[in-house]
């Protein structure tokens, strides 16, 4: 790493990662920003200083250090990157130069685990930060979109490895705030494999007695907790609100639509806000439980990511139940980023 890319004097929040070598280092590099010699044009948010013609990046690529970055993805600041020389596929996800450093310092607290996405490279530009994360087959999010609904075998077995990322982070001190199943990937092309990606927007708590209390409000409309919008600036529980959200990605999940849904913001909020849900018959009593444990108004009662891993609906082995006379065609997909109220 070159001296001064880091500021001197400030504790290196990834220090232990960019000690470690092999795949657990970080090479910082300062990037090049240059379209490829087939490309004729290079994405505005990659634009170096020079004049450079733009062109749409879904029909050309740009070229970033030793990266090649194609097509964003959609909605997100995330783009599909190949390594030049090994043509490796990565996730490379763009985030502003200043305070990179605080945004990236959760990976340095959780650091390796297999259903967490971990850092891989970072490339310094002029004014933005290039972050690479391994590559995937896809998200949670388009997975259930496509599929309607999953049985709940399958379910239960990515369920439990989203739970197990989210239980690592709580207990490192990580909260992940906009939970959703977008955020979670596949890392095997049969889709048995799940990981969660991007940890530059968590909280990193500090202080004793482990003290979660968080006062800011951000997160995905359909997946916010009813105290986000009851509280006024009053603070709330980040470990609690990452519980609701797995609540809504559950449901979700086995039933095909999210438990509150309306097309104004106002009416979704008030839904949220009174914490009623419905539950087909269909679902097995043990997935009727589970997500009761996380969709309760109360966050106090809500259990923990830990304690939910002991709910016999993941330990013990399920008996197949008439799931299939369920109609999931009002999910949408729609994962936006309006601003929660307040």
């Amino acid at each position: 790493m070159k001296p001064g890319l880091l500021a001197h004097g400030s504790q290196l929040c990834l220090k232990r990662l960019l000690d470690e070598p092999q795949d657990n280092s970080l090479k910082y590099k300062r990037a090049r920003l240059a379209p490829p010699p087939t490309s004729t044009g290079i994405s505005p948010c990659l634009r170096p200083t020079s004049p450079t013609p733009t062109s749409n990046l879904s029909q050309s690529s740009s070229r970033v250090g030793p990266y090649f970055l194609f097509e964003r993805c959609e909605r997100e600041e995330t783009y599909r990157a190949v390594h030049v020389h090994t043509q490796q596929q990565y996730t490379c996800q763009v985030l502003p130069l200043r305070g990179y450093q605080e945004r990236l310092a959760a990976y340095d607290r959780t650091g390796k685990h297999d259903n967490i996405c971990g850092l891989q490279d970072v490339v310094i530009g002029q004014d933005k930060v290039y972050v690479f994360l391994p590559g995937h087959h896809g998200d949670m999010h388009a997975y259930v979109r496509s599929r309607k609904r999953l049985n709940e075998e399958e379910a239960g077995l990515l369920f439990a490895q989203m739970l197990n990322a989210v239980m690592h982070c709580h207990q490192h001190g990580v909260v992940l705030r906009d939970l959703k199943l977008r955020r979670f990937v596949f890392i095997d092309k049969y889709r048995t494999s799940l990981a969660l990606l991007g940890l530059d927007d968590c909280v990193l708590l500090h202080g004793i007695n482990d003290d979660d209390s968080l006062t800011d409000r951000h997160g995905c409309p359909a997946y916010v907790g009813p105290e986000l919008l009851s509280n006024g600036n009053g603070s709330y529980s980040g470990r609690a609100a990452d519980i609701w959200s797995l609540g809504v990605s559950l449901y979700t999940m086995l039933i095909g639509r999210y438990p509150f849904q309306d097309t104004q913001p106002a009416a979704l909020f008030a839904k949220i806000r009174r914490g009623a849900f419905s539950l087909p018959e269909w679902l097995s009593p043990e997935a009727k439980c589970l997500i009761g444990c996380m969709l309760r108004k109360s966050p106090a009662e809500r259990l923990t990511a830990s304690e939910l891993l002991m709910h016999p609906w993941l330990t013990k082995p399920r008996m197949p139940h008439n799931d299939d006379q369920v109609d999931a065609t009002s999910f949408d997909g729609n994962e936006n980023h309006q601003p929660t109220e307040g």
